[in-house]
């Protein structure tokens, strides 16, 4: 399996608190069947300070020399989750916001109160600079669950990617989440999964049970689509293939 959203890196945002968490967070994933994790900090949050990208350098190179010298088994690509403010755009063309493992593909993350006209003009800013926005946790938007079938289809059919949290399946964010999870995954609206994991013990990266989930209300195909070979294809700057 290959985790595209993990708050992985020590110091940087609300994630790993240190070094030792985040290897925790690494051997983890790699015990349960992942290889591959993109480090995903918040970034442009509204409010906060944020890092330096010699704070991010720095952090990045420190844990991937840990993780070598602990031999997990893990490859560790580079991103950031960048929040949808009015300047993204402006961050992106100047080469501020980070895109996954340095592919075509953006993690993007909204409000989550903002309004279906807003996401949708930010979606298609970024993909007339070229780039494919990947919408983080879509499951856990207001404007999403008030129309998912709408929501969801005019996102994918601009040309954006849905990825949706493994926690949102397991009622991790409250039972209308859960239930707007399951409803996009039953109706295959979405087109990747991802743990978005926080912490060694809050918010994990575990992704193996969720895969079994999907695997039960769809089918292992559709699972195997989610868990491995469309965020695999993301990181090496391949199309993703739609259920």
């Amino acid at each position: 399996m290959t985790d595209i959203h993990m708050h992985i890196l020590p110091g940087l945002d609300d994630g790993a608190e240190d070094i030792y968490e985040a290897l925790e967070m690494a051997d983890t994933a790699a015990r349960d069947g992942v290889r591959n994790i993109v480090a995903t900090p918040h970034f442009n949050v509204p409010g906060e300070e944020g890092y330096t990208k010699e704070e991010y350098t720095h952090a990045f190179r420190r844990l991937q020399r840990a993780i070598d010298d602990e031999h997990i088994p893990v490859s560790l690509f580079d991103g950031a989750e960048n929040f949808a403010a009015e300047n993204i755009s402006s961050l992106i063309s100047s080469g501020r916001a980070k895109t996954l493992a340095d592919s075509r593909y953006i993690l993007i993350e909204f409000d989550f109160g903002c309004e279906a006209e807003f996401a949708n003009r930010i979606a298609g800013e970024i993909l007339s600079l070229g780039l494919v926005p990947v919408i983080a946790h879509a499951e856990r938007y207001e404007f999403v669950r008030d129309d998912v079938f709408g929501a969801l289809r005019a996102l994918r059919e601009a040309g954006c990617v849905i990825q949706l949290n493994r926690g949102s399946l397991e009622g991790s964010f409250g039972a209308d989440v859960m239930e707007a999870a399951h409803f996009i995954v039953s109706n295959r609206l979405c087109d990747v999964v991802a743990s978005d994991a926080h912490g060694a013990r809050f918010r994990t990266p575990r992704l193996s049970g969720a895969a079994d989930t999907v695997a039960d209300e769809t089918s292992g195909q559709y699972a195997r689509l989610l868990f491995g070979i469309n965020p695999q294809r993301m990181i090496a700057d391949k199309s993703i293939i739609r259920p």
